[in-house]
Formats: structure tokens, C-alpha cells, sequence
């Protein structure tokens, strides 16, 4: 890939997600008679369009640049923009964000890590469909570290979200042996299911500026310290790999704060839900690049849109009715 046609990917990339996020906002403003989103809501869907378009530019870069080195740069630069953002916060920074930061960061490294060495050998659909494996991956690992049993119709929505995932992958499935490329995928699926839960814990007492400084700046960190361990160089200069990071670092930048400010009134299970319409909008955006979406990933994509619908309801409780008889 020449650099303009690099440069052209990254402005498609950023002019579609703005034409996105503006058609889905007069969707929401429509009287359409489904349940109402609330604004952090809305903030977790739009940071999904912006999430599933990722993974083309990614699999791209990963032709001129090593996974390790590139999520380094990425994340480093968006730790970097945002401290500048908000160095003055920066000045309350507690033990508790640095620690709860770190933790964070670790999940980071590792679930994009892992997801960038897999867009190595597996193409971007793929990487798509096996990373969206963390929405029913989360509710376990709530119910097993936490405790926390998700609601009745937050199960129905993972359900529908999983069934939608499986046939969005059908294309793509057939064989029950997984490649290294999948295999790395899969783990990097629990390690994001792993933050998403790290990020609910700590949401509700950390500032979220400060926090996503530390997570950001830790897991570019230990993605460039890991260069030696996995015996990966310095790549050669290029336009397409510098682009790609830097684009990166400003969406990954905007992610994270939105997941640490939208989660401390979202559960990580209702996060989770609306986190699986990124597989959805990935697979637009590489219908864009001319990927062909075939009719049954689009009924997968009907089943994670009523996921995601269905994690909205709750049953009504009945009417406490007063059965007493007044005194007279």
C-alpha cells in the first residue's frame, strides 16, 4: 500500500464514522417506539462504530509494522494526547487510579496484543468476529470474580448477541482446528472481557480523565518492552504504519475515556451487549473496502441488533395492590 492510498484509507475510515454517528443520532432522536437510550448509552454506541472500524486500517498496518510495536506507538501517543488534554487533573492522581490504571492498561496490552498478532495471518472479518467472542465471555467472568449475577433479560441479550456472532462467523466456519492467527484472537477476547470488568470496577471511584491516562500510557508501555521477549525490531519508516497509529491513538483515546465515563452508570453487561454491534459495523466497513457481507451475516447482525434491544427491557414488577380496608 502506497502512502496515499494509506492517507485514503484513514479519511474514508474517519468521514464514514462521522456520517454514521450522525445518521444514528436522528435514528435515536425518532419517535420509533423502542426503548429509549440514555446518553451514556448512546456515548457506548457511537464508540462501537468507531471500534469496529479499526480492524481494516489495522490489518493493513500490520503489513509494514510488528504487532508489539505498533500497539506500543498507538497507545503511547494516545496516553501522550490525552495527558496533554488534561494534565491539570493530572495533579490529583491517586494510588487508587494507579493502580486500578495499571490493571487496566495489563488487560489492554494483552487483548490488543494478542488481536494485532492474529491480524498478522487472519484477515479483518475474522479478527472481528472471534474478538466479539468477550460478550458472553463477561457475564461469566462478572458471575465468577464478582459475584454479580446478570438480570434475566440481560442473558436474553448476550444470548441473541452469541447466536447473531455465530452466524456472522458461519461464512468463515467449518473447521474445528484453529490457526495460531485464531487461536491469539480467542485469548484476546477474554483479555478485552477482562477490562471491560476492570473498568466497571473502578469506574465509580477513580476520576476518568486521570485513569485513562495511566491505562493508556501502561499498556503502550508494556507493549514496547515486550519487543525483545517476542524478538521484534524497529520497523522501516512508513507513512502507512505512522498514520495508522496516530489516527489510532486519537480513537483509542476517545474509546477509553467514553468506556470509563459511560460505565459508571452502565453495567458491564449491558456495556458488553452494545459493545457486540462492533462485529456488525466492522463488517460494514469492510463491505466498504469491498468485502462482500453474505445474507447470513446479516441475520447474524438482525440477532445482535435484537440483543441489544432485548438487553433494554426489563420485566415490569406487578402493581403492589392495597388490599387493606381503610379504618373507619
Amino acid at each position: 500500500m502506497s502512502k496515499n492510498v494509506g492517507a485514503r484509507l484513514l479519511t474514508v475510515h474517519y468521514i464514514t464514522h462521522i456520517a454514521m454517528c450522525i445518521m444514528l443520532h436522528a435514528w435515536l432522536k425518532s419517535k420509533i417506539g423502542l426503548p429509549s437510550f440514555t446518553r451514556h448509552e448512546v456515548a457506548l454506541i457511537v464508540i462501537t462504530i468507531f471500534w469496529g472500524s479499526t480492524f481494516l486500517i489495522v490489518h493493513q498496518a500490520m503489513k509494514y509494522s510488528g504487532p508489539a510495536f505498533f500497539v506500543g506507538v498507538r497507545f503511547i501517543a494516545a496516553g501522550l494526547m490525552t495527558f496533554l488534554v488534561f494534565h491539570k487533573a493530572m495533579r490529583g492522581l491517586t494510588k487508587k487510579e494507579i493502580w486500578g490504571g495499571t490493571a487496566i492498561g495489563f488487560t489492554l496490552f494483552l487483548g490488543y496484543g494478542l488481536q494485532t498478532h492474529g491480524l498478522q495471518t487472519i484477515t479483518s472479518s475474522q479478527s472481528a468476529f472471534i474478538t466479539a467472542l468477550y460478550v458472553p465471555i463477561v457475564p461469566l467472568l462478572q458471575w465468577i470474580v464478582l459475584g454479580r449475577p446478570p438480570r434475566l433479560m440481560s442473558w436474553v441479550g448476550v444470548g441473541l448477541a452469541f447466536a447473531g456472532l455465530m452466524l456472522l462467523a458461519g461464512p468463515e466456519a467449518g473447521s474445528l482446528a484453529m490457526s495460531p492467527g485464531e487461536i491469539a484472537t480467542v485469548l484476546s477476547a477474554v483479555a478485552i472481557a477482562a477490562e471491560i470488568i476492570l473498568i466497571g470496577r473502578f469506574a465509580n471511584e477513580v476520576d476518568s480523565r486521570r485513569i485513562t491516562v495511566v491505562q493508556l500510557l501502561t499498556c503502550g508501555a508494556f507493549s514496547l518492552l515486550a519487543m525483545p521477549l517476542v524478538g521484534e525490531k524497529i520497523p522501516d519508516f512508513s507513512w502507512v504504519w505512522v498514520a495508522a497509529a496516530l489516527g489510532l491513538g486519537v480513537a483509542s483515546a476517545i474509546i477509553q475515556l467514553t468506556m470509563n465515563w459511560a460505565q459508571k452508570v452502565v453495567s458491564p453487561t449491558r456495556a458488553t451487549v452494545i459493545y457486540a454491534g462492533e462485529p456488525v459495523w466492522g463488517g460494514i466497513f469492510g463491505r466498504l473496502a469491498g468485502d462482500r457481507l453474505p445474507a447470513l451475516a446479516l441475520l447474524g447482525a438482525a440477532f445482535i441488533v435484537a440483543g441489544v434491544i432485548a438487553s433494554e427491557l426489563q420485566p415490569k414488577k406487578p402493581m403492589k395492590q392495597d388490599n387493606e380496608t381503610a379504618p373507619d
